[in-house]
């Protein structure tokens, strides 16, 4: 919430953020019994995380085929810079460049 712009609403039953559009969805077992989140990711990195990592990272249903990265949250030891790094980026990869560049002022 401490991104420029940044909202949270409930959006098909889960917390979602918005930078005018969403850039990450909370995904409480949906289509699973698992707990995660769906992020927009930049170009590549959801098929290197997801190669690198599986049993942390997927390809969301629905975004996946745009790219969006899924996050398991629960795992053991969930890195939490880590996390912060992602959702970072996703935002980037949706917000305008006026607003990405008051985040990096």
């Amino acid at each position: 919430m401490a991104m420029p712009e940044a909202e949270e609403r409930v959006s098909h039953g889960e917390p979602t953020w918005f930078v005018r559009k969403v850039f990450v969805m909370y995904a409480n077992h949906h289509h699973d019994d698992r707990l995660a989140f769906w992020c927009a990711a930049p170009p590549g990195s959801q098929e290197a995380m997801v190669s690198a990592d599986p049993t942390r990272f997927f390809r969301p249903p629905y975004v996946g085929g745009r790219g969006w990265l899924g996050v398991y949250l629960d795992v053991p030891d969930v890195d939490w810079v880590e996390i912060a790094e992602i959702v970072t980026d996703a935002y980037r990869e949706i917000a305008p460049k006026r607003l990405t560049a008051q985040l990096d002022a």
